[in-house]
């Protein structure tokens, strides 16, 4: 006999011993061993709006190539007789894709055919130079989407911007030390005027930004229009067509680079420091504290002492004097050679698109801006190669769907799910098992 009671406890064991002993989790437990350290930050980052916007992107120019391809001439002919040869249509769709983006890129980045350093790099400052009027419109439109407005007025706020230049600094003979500032500070006061208009009306009546902003643009543009058939108010001395004068030499922006690189100007370098301001106002600043705070919930703010109409009118004014600060761009440094009614030339609609991209961050949309710049500046590459131009406009339309639909793209990439989507899910198990019992 050991002298060992079957069934009672080891003498020789003690609870001491329990608590030195790392505690068992696993399948045989019914608990899940805890996450590493390396296992959270992957989660996490494949769950990141930074890494939903890398997926958006590569999807669309997936979707893309598959456009091109479906265009291209010689793979709708390779594809005739696909069942007979099938390696001569995949070789047709390779070099369709891959020539088509090797064209946005020489147009937008990088030229290595060019001639010497300059014009190799002439594609990159081309992109900078769109994207500069993009960004400023698409900051407004960000600033106030963090305040809780849907300001889709952008073109409005542009075209007033434009009129207000043309009426005011347009037919004056100074200096450009004084010209080109003064031209610059009218224009922004003209977007601000009209932005400022809708967040006065939504604060004074409550009436919806949407429905404000739509009826403006086109009263903007009824007014601009009016103004350029007018002799003596915006139309060119002498010319029947509604344009104005070429915008005055000495109220354009220099170039930047030099005259080798005409689509890159001082504009850009204004707007850099734009983004500046309105990153430290939103982010360090306490209007932009009060900014964030009506943005997120109006009664609480209004509540904690916050001046909610106020903060409506403050937001739209910063909205469209950045808007105002885009037509500049554009007057002063993209179309110098007179202006028309569709000076916008569709960047006030752009600008949601950039904002939506950019997450509503100063720099996020700084970026978004130079990659809708990139992809309008090799737009006219991949055109000379016969791909369609419209298809880059599809590729945009595409980021932007994607960016807005974050379930189709773990699905499709096979990411891990959100807590509230795992949530939402178990809810609706719950609910179908409550229907069905």
């Amino acid at each position: 006999m050991s002298g060992i009671t079957p069934g009672a406890p080891d003498a020789a064991h003690t609870p001491a011993d329990d608590e030195q002993l790392p505690r068992a989790s696993g399948p045989l437990t019914g608990e899940d061993p805890a996450p590493t350290r390396s296992g959270i930050f992957l989660r996490e980052l494949m769950r990141g709006s930074a890494m939903t916007t890398v997926l958006a992107i590569v999807l669309a120019m997936i979707v893309g190539g598959v456009l091109i391809a479906s265009t291209n001439k010689e793979v709708q002919a390779a594809a005739g007789y696909f069942f007979a040869r099938p390696g001569d249509t995949l070789v047709a769709i390779w070099n369709a894709v891959i020539g088509g983006y090797e064209a946005l890129f020489r147009g937008a980045v990088f030229n290595p055919r060019g001639n010497d350093f300059a014009a190799q790099i002439r594609p990159l400052t081309n992109a900078l130079g769109f994207a500069a009027p993009l960004i400023a419109a698409g900051l407004g439109v960000a600033l106030a989407f963090r305040t809780g407005l849907f300001n889709i007025g952008a073109r409005g706020q542009m075209l007033i911007a434009a009129m207000f230049a043309g009426l005011f600094a347009f037919n004056l003979d100074l200096p450009m030390w004084i010209h080109l500032p003064l031209t610059l500070v009218i224009g922004i006061a003209g977007g601000a005027l009209w932005g400022g208009l809708v967040g006065l009306l939504k604060a004074k009546t409550g009436a919806h930004e949407v429905i404000l902003t739509i009826m403006l643009n086109y009263v903007a543009y009824y007014l601009l229009l009016w103004m350029l058939r007018t002799p003596g108010l915006l139309q060119m001395p002498g010319n029947n067509q509604p344009q104005t004068a070429p915008t005055p030499a000495s109220a354009q922006f220099p170039d930047l680079l030099g005259p080798r690189f005409p689509a890159l100007d001082w504009g850009f370098v204004v707007v850099v420091v734009a983004t500046v301001v309105v990153w430290w106002v939103i982010e360090r600043s306490s209007l932009g504290l009060r900014l964030r705070a009506v943005g997120e919930n109006p009664h609480a703010a209004r509540a904690a002492g916050i001046s909610v109409e106020r903060i409506y009118l403050y937001a739209m004014l910063f909205a469209g004097g950045l808007a105002g600060l885009a037509a500049m761009n554009q007057i002063q440094g993209n179309v110098t050679t007179g202006f028309g009614a569709t000076i916008d030339a569709g960047i006030g609609f752009d600008a949601i698109t950039v904002a939506l991209l950019g997450r509503s961050r100063a720099w996020g949309t700084f970026a978004a801006g130079i990659l809708f710049g990139a992809l309008k500046a090799g737009s006219f590459s991949m055109q000379a190669q016969g791909i369609p131009v419209d298809i880059v406009l599809v590729v945009q339309s595409l980021i932007v769907l994607f960016i807005a639909a974050p379930p189709l793209l773990r699905a499709v990439f096979f990411l891990p799910k959100t807590d509230a989507e795992k949530a939402a899910k178990a809810r609706a198990k719950a609910a179908k098992k409550a229907v069905t019992a």
